[in-house]
This record gives structure tokens, C-alpha cells and sequence, in this order.
């Protein structure tokens, strides 16, 4: 099944009785379990002072100033899960069904989110390896892309309410193929450009500019 395709087997119930397996409230609560998870273990994957890092304050001082990059990247992800989070939550207020292809695309989304900690603890600990930032890179774009799908998905088929402003989700689906874009972009750049974490900070003006840039070309005729 295409993004776009819409799923001819679920019943287009009426909003306060959607199919069985098709109710939007019980994938939301799923998904935002799994976020939280996910958000909750980037902390832990933070290195702690032990043994001499512990004897003083310049010690402590002296480890806390060297694992910045931990510190950075763990603040970094969580804004990005957050922020995906928060957009996805957004869009469940508005969605009243469900079909197949928009609850298939929580699975890859829900199974990167999940996996997201692992290249956060990567790149804490190898801040400057190519390799390391890109598997980051690439894992946040394809967080992004699964979250761009669901959102055209959205649009495309008739899961949202009527009072949904279908603009406004195809809008946001633009923002998050160019903010993933964007990430692709970085994770290839990581093996010529020293310090490209830092520049990831440039992602809200990736969503802003580049979406909007999408949305022109796709109301070309």
C-alpha cells in the first residue's frame, strides 16, 4: 500500500464509533508510552563521575567540562523527541479513524524512536567519529521521513475530522521531509566537516524554510 493509498477495508464508521483495532486513542496512549520511554532512557546514558572524578571540586569540574558533548547531545535529542512528540500529538487530536497504512506507519516510527538512545549514547561518547554522527543522523532523518508519511498519510485519506485543517498537516508533512532532508544532508557532510552536531541546531530553520520552499513546488501545476 502507498502513502496515499486509502484503506477501502475499514468501515468510514461514524466519528464516535471507529472499527475495532482502529481507535485513534489507543495508538495515541501507545505512542506517547513509547516516547516517554525512549526520552526517559537518553538520560541514562550519560557517563557518571566515579573514583578521582569524585575527590574534588576541580575533578568533578574537570569531568563534567570534558563530557560536554554527553550533555549536548542528550539536551539535543530529547528536544528533537520532544518536538516530534509534540507535533504527533497535535495531529492525534485531530484524526477520528484509523486505516491500515496509517497504523502500519507507527510501527518503523515507534521502533526508530525507540532506538534513538543507542546512536545518542554513540555519538556522546565518539563526538567527533564520522560514523558515529551519521548512524545518529540517519537515525533522526528516519524518524522524521516516518513522521513526514503519517502526516500525508493524514491528509491524503480520511482519518481526520472534519474541522481538521487538512492544509495545515500537509504543511507540516513538508516541514518534516525538509527537516529530514536535512539530516541526510548532515550525515553525508559529517565525513568532510569537523564539528556538524553543532550545526543541527540549524534544524528549526530547515522546517521553516525548506517546508515552505516543498509546499511552493508542490502547488506547482
Amino acid at each position: 500500500m502507498t502513502i496515499g493509498e486509502v484503506d477501502e477495508r475499514v468501515p468510514s464508521a461514524p466519528e464516535s464509533t471507529p472499527a475495532p483495532g482502529h481507535t485513534p486513542e489507543r495508538l495515541a496512549m501507545f505512542t506517547d508510552a513509547i516516547f516517554a520511554i525512549a526520552m526517559t532512557l537518553l538520560v541514562i546514558e550519560i557517563k557518571r563521575p566515579e573514583g578521582e572524578a569524585l575527590k574534588d571540586t576541580a575533578s568533578l569540574w574537570r569531568f563534567l567540562t570534558h563530557e560536554w558533548e554527553s550533555f549536548f547531545v542528550f539536551v539535543l535529542a530529547f528536544v528533537l523527541l520532544w518536538t516530534v512528540w509534540r507535533r504527533h500529538h497535535v495531529l492525534m487530536d485531530q484524526v477520528v479513524r484509523l486505516n491500515r497504512a496509517f497504523t502500519a506507519w507507527h510501527a518503523p516510527l515507534l521502533l526508530l524512536v525507540a532506538f534513538l538512545p543507542f546512536p545518542t549514547a554513540l555519538i556522546g561518547e565518539a563526538f567527533d567519529n564520522p560514523l558515529a554522527i551519521c548512524v545518529f543522523a540517519l537515525s533522526e532523518a528516519a524518524v522524521l521521513i516516518c513522521e513526514g508519511a503519517l502526516k500525508e498519510i493524514a491528509h491524503r485519506t480520511p482519518v481526520l475530522a472534519e474541522h481538521a485543517d487538512r492544509a495545515q498537516v500537509r504543511r507540516g508533512a513538508n516541514s518534516s521531509w525538509a527537516v529530514g532532508a536535512f539530516f541526510v544532508v548532515m550525515g553525508a557532510l559529517a565525513w568532510w566537516v569537523p564539528g556538524i552536531p553543532v550545526a543541527w541546531l540549524l534544524a528549526p530553520f530547515a522546517a521553516a524554510y525548506g517546508g515552505a520552499l516543498i509546499e511552493r513546488l508542490r502547488r506547482q501545476p
